[in-house]
């Protein structure tokens, strides 16, 4: 039987991941170094449930275990080692966040690293096939003589691939290294960047792009890590209400004037309570760090309904004279007369916070940065549907995109509208203008739309669609915006513009008002940030002929 290449060992790797949504390496087969050196990774990594993924370079891949509760340098501990599929050699440095929905989502660390050779075989890939590895590590933790058994001795057939979920033990031999009670729980922290899981988790690093060349392949996420507010911080926010519905609050650093707090601004729905300015003000300081690096950089313009979500609202877009003079600003250079001049930047959290004490409900960043405003950086779907479209229908429109984007090998992310559509941000390099991205995404959309003509009309006014879906391209223009991620909307229980998975398209509970402020913070700590991918402007636009 003839040994599989090394390009066909990482096909099963490969056929589990979409590489347009997860940031993994899709991987080159790399030959052996001239020296004969052979590198290690161990990484710890929290999907489903928490495992350390026990990496070996042999043949141009890393073979791959999946170790429940991690190696240990006790020799009296035997550990379950499932053998999984081959990863490319790239992987030695992944340390991020691979999206939900995805294969293996979850956040990831290098727990540990280093170099490693096979004792007692100059084959250690007949080894493994074989069933039986001996090998002496040289990592920053994992020191030593380890052995890799296979425990099934009854599934011989002689190929890796078919190998895999293949029950191993894997163990510490008795040498100066050995460590009686060593748990690899005991240290948390990555070798290469000193973060935890949850430092990973609140703000990736680096995210791969598959397409660049390994050396290039990691490019810094942009913005920085936000804390979020103490437990002291919103407990004097709750105290606040209790003494006399307004008062000073500092949070995040500011000390802002806060008033009416036990007003209601959004009414409930389903037996809740009403939500309350007090409720929006917590809110806006804890989603913040989430928030902050989709606003940072932009001018935003404020939806504000001063008297709840019950009244009609209006579009506020200078900042007041009465604004404290520490509010991030930007003055647009281009303004005519009698057009806004002075446009809030959300460059820190608590611009949020004031902004929703400010009565806006709605968060709407521009898509171009104020650095070149007439050069956007994303470009902007909205599906919008009419009168007479379903939910049903807003959904399949969606899965249009979805096969569109995929075929076009696009990143776009899409997200609930938290009222009745979907909308879909696609990241792009800083360099067209917004006639170009318009155009660009017209003909994206014109092509979905001719698949369903039925369901939707190119009419300008809403009068004359006969009820019908749009596809708005006309979004993408200087000044024109999409809700940001994570507001709020003016509806019953706050209802939340929130990301979601184009798995999540086939989720019969998706709803475009599903989360709510009381349960999208829940949603993101078991979930993550799924928009994250947008943060990361490297894509340019491919041509539609």
């Amino acid at each position: 039987m003839a040994r599989a290449t090394a390009a066909d060992l990482l096909e099963p790797y490969r056929r589990k991941r979409d590489f347009s949504r997860t940031a993994e390496p899709a991987g080159a087969v790399a030959a052996p170094a001239p020296d004969g050196r052979r590198r290690f990774v161990v990484q710890r990594h929290r999907a489903r449930r928490l495992h350390y993924d026990f990496r070996l370079e042999i043949d141009g891949v890393l073979v791959s275990w999946a170790v429940p509760r991690g190696p240990t340098l006790d020799p009296g501990v035997r550990r379950l080692a499932v053998h999984v599929e081959d990863h490319p050699l790239e992987y030695e440095t992944f340390e991020g966040v691979i999206p939900a929905g995805e294969y293996g989502g979850g956040d990831v660390i290098v727990w540990d690293a280093g170099l490693w050779e096979p004792h007692g075989t100059d084959d250690p890939g007949q080894a493994v096939r074989d069933g039986e590895l001996h090998l002496d590590m040289a990592g920053e933790r994992l020191r030593g003589r380890f052995v890799l058994v296979r425990s099934d001795r009854n599934d011989r057939d002689g190929g890796r691939s078919g190998s895999e979920k293949e029950q191993w033990l894997l163990l510490h031999k008795h040498d100066r290294w050995a460590q009686a009670g060593w748990d690899a729980e005991d240290h948390t922290t990555s070798v290469l960047s000193g973060r935890t899981n949850d430092e990973v988790r609140a703000r990736p690093q680096q995210v791969w792009h598959s397409d660049l060349p390994a050396d290039r392949a990691a490019v810094p996420v942009a913005g920085h890590a936000v804390p979020g507010p103490s437990e002291a911080e919103l407990a004097a926010l709750e105290e606040l209400a209790h003494l006399g519905n307004e008062g000073r609050w500092t949070v995040h650093g500011r000390t802002l004037r806060v008033t009416n707090l036990d007003k209601v601004l959004f009414p409930g729905r389903d037996g809740e309570l009403p939500v309350t300015k007090r409720e929006l003000l917590a809110y806006a300081a804890r989603i913040a760090p989430v928030l902050v690096p989709y606003l940072r950089g932009r001018a935003v313009n404020l939806h504000r309904y001063p008297d709840g979500a019950q009244e009609k609202g209006f579009w506020h877009k200078e900042v007041p004279p009465r604004a404290p003079a520490w509010l991030p600003r930007w003055d647009n250079p281009d303004a005519d007369p009698g057009e806004t001049k002075t446009y809030l930047v959300v460059d820190e959290p608590a611009a949020l916070v004031w902004a929703a004490g400010f009565g806006a409900l709605e968060w709407h960043p521009w898509t171009s940065p104020t650095a070149a405003p007439d050069r956007p950086d994303y470009a902007l779907f909205d599906i919008d549907p009419g009168e007479h479209t379903s939910w049903e229908e807003v959904v399949e429109l969606a899965r249009l995109h979805r096969t569109a984007f995929e075929h076009l090998q696009v990143r776009a992310y899409p997200k609930v509208t938290g009222r009745r559509g979907i909308q879909v941000w696609v990241p792009i390099a800083r360099g067209p203008g917004f006639d170009e991205t318009r155009e660009w995404v017209e003909r994206v959309s014109r092509t979905v739309g001719a698949v369903l003509p039925d369901l939707v009309s190119w009419k300008w006014q809403k009068r004359d669609r006969s009820g019908l879906a749009r596809l708005d391209y006309t979004q993408n223009a200087v000044n024109k915006t999409l809700v940001a991620p994570y507001s709020p909307r003016p509806g019953p229980a706050a209802p939340v513009s929130t990301p979601i998975t184009w798995d999540e398209l086939e989720d019969p509970e998706l709803r475009p008002d599903r989360w709510t402020m009381r349960t999208v913070l829940d949603r993101i700590a078991q979930r993550g940030d799924l928009f994250a991918g947008v943060l990361d402007h490297s894509q340019t636009l491919p041509t539609i002929t």
